[in-house]
């Protein structure tokens, strides 16, 4: 444990800057927010520091390298990527309602924004379906945004933007694809849209880095991670098993599948690094997303 240089707070996992070696907690680790000395060298060709995003910020050449550098404007989502998913959750929301509402096109709103067994085909609903959800359920969204919102910084913080944009959408991609193909395999049509995949992931990475951090389930049932995580993961698989893996219009094995990426993701994190995230001041919340009926929602 060490304590920022600025204002003494004690950090499990302080940061350093490269260009002072300064100890800094969250709040004050940018340059600009500690009056670092490499603020004089801001317009360093080689940048005055890496931007954590894309390790090809520090190549030379390439309209990306540049955009990636610090300042640039690829630099506003560094530490950012869980808003910008929750952004995105919200502008998908939207444009679902639009499309259901305004423009009454079911037919559509199944193009754009549900991954379905019979339309695998469609690429693009791997991604989209990730930031769909329910319109007629506000809690769906609610619910999931609230677990990303708590969770997700945590990680953020810890593995880095890029490692935690490419885990998300990897992990809420191969989550949807593992409903509707299992689904498909015996028979039936599967149609699954939610981030809950994807959060799962999340939730697992952080089971393995630190299973003993408090987490409060709806706020006020205080539980070590570890604890939900394998509540979760035997209820799931109990439901998968009796009841179908999309038993009362939950995507069930998209859940498994996304808590099983994040766990195998976070023994490879601990084993190349250091010690896990420290207890998650801020609260949280715990527990499963995506109920409800109708299509598969996870």
């Amino acid at each position: 444990m060490a304590q920022c240089d600025v204002c003494g707070q004690n950090e499990n996992m302080p940061y350093q800057c490269r260009m002072c070696g300064g100890t800094f907690c969250a709040e004050h680790r940018l340059p600009e927010n500690h009056s670092c000395p490499g603020l004089d060298k801001w317009n360093d060709p080689e940048g005055v520091f890496d931007s954590g995003f894309d390790d090809s910020a520090n190549d030379s050449g390439g309209r990306f390298s540049a955009a990636a550098r610090t300042g640039g404007p690829l630099s506003y989502f560094r530490g950012n990527m869980t808003f910008v998913f929750l952004g995105l959750m919200v502008l998908t929301f939207v444009a679902e309602v639009f499309v259901l509402n305004v423009m009454g096109d079911v037919a559509l709103f199944d193009k754009l924004f549900v991954l379905q067994t019979n339309h695998i085909a469609r690429v693009w609903t791997w991604v989209t379906s990730i930031f769909a959800h329910d319109p007629y359920s506000f809690f769906h969204i609610l619910f999931n945004g609230i677990v990303l919102y708590f969770f997700g910084q945590v990680l953020e913080r810890y593995i880095g933007s890029k490692k935690f944009t490419a885990l998300f959408l990897a992990s809420g991609i191969l989550a949807g694809l593992a409903q509707v193909g299992v689904v498909g395999l015996m028979g039936g049509n599967a149609a699954v849209r939610g981030a809950s995949g994807a959060i799962m992931a999340v939730m697992g990475v952080l089971t393995v880095l630190n299973p003993n951090m408090k987490i409060y389930i709806y706020f006020i049932l205080p539980l070590p991670l570890w604890v939900a995580t394998i509540g979760f993961a035997i209820y799931s698989g109990f439901v998968s098993v009796s009841a179908g893996p999309g038993a009362n219009g939950v995507a069930q094995l998209a859940h498994l599948t996304g808590l099983g990426i994040g766990l195998l993701y976070g023994a490879w994190v601990k084993e190349h690094g250091t010690s896990g995230p420290s207890e998650l001041d801020i609260g949280g919340g715990g527990g499963r997303g995506g109920m409800g009926g109708g299509r598969r929602r996870f």
